[in-house]
């Protein structure tokens, strides 16, 4: 959707000039102030979009990247103004997201955020492996991951969800869902 405007030879120029880099876990594409100088396309795995407080060094993922998803598309945006509509309706869906999130930090305790995470994580499937270290789901929920893995410890304590390492079966997925609310 995001190149759906763009001319042939704008997309002719983008895939010649596309390099593919492979991330491992840690790696650090750019940091919060850099210059937009790229776009990135996530075509494997995942990547989280993280912001660190100062004072503490806490991290907390903001946003958790897939397969198919772009970022850094504001440094396209000086020479391609065609493309603004479709940055508009990405920009958008990202702030209903990030609306969204703001609104679990409000009305949602640690554990319905906890929840709602998982649930998410495990796209529909009762039985999936956590994507993510326990680190990077705590940033997810914005809570300490003692006190997320408590809240897991709950779940699995009532029955609502199984675990083994990081293999994951709901098996209450309405007592998790209504838990999410």
């Amino acid at each position: 959707p995001f190149f759906a405007d763009a001319a042939t030879p704008l997309l002719a120029a983008i895939a010649a000039a596309s390099t593919n880099r492979q991330l491992v876990r840690g790696d650090v594409l750019f940091n919060e102030g850099d210059p937009p100088d790229a776009l990135y396309l996530v075509t494997k795995g995942r990547i989280a979009i993280v912001m660190s407080n100062s004072i503490d060094r806490r991290e907390s993922v903001v946003a958790l990247m897939e397969p198919g998803d772009l970022f850094g598309e504001l440094g396209l945006l000086d020479e391609n103004p065609r493309l603004l509509w479709n940055v508009t309706r990405l920009l958008a869906t990202r702030l209903r997201v990030m609306d969204e999130v703001l609104a679990d930090s409000v009305f949602l305790d640690v554990t319905g955020r906890t929840a709602k995470r998982l649930l998410e994580l495990a796209n529909g499937n009762d039985e999936f492996q956590l994507p993510v270290t326990q680190e990077e789901l705590a940033g997810m929920v914005g809570a300490s991951r003692e006190r997320v893995n408590k809240a897991i410890a709950s779940f699995i304590r009532l029955g609502w969800l199984e675990q083994h390492d990081r293999n994951y079966r709901i098996v209450q997925r309405d007592r998790l869902e209504l838990r999410a609310r």
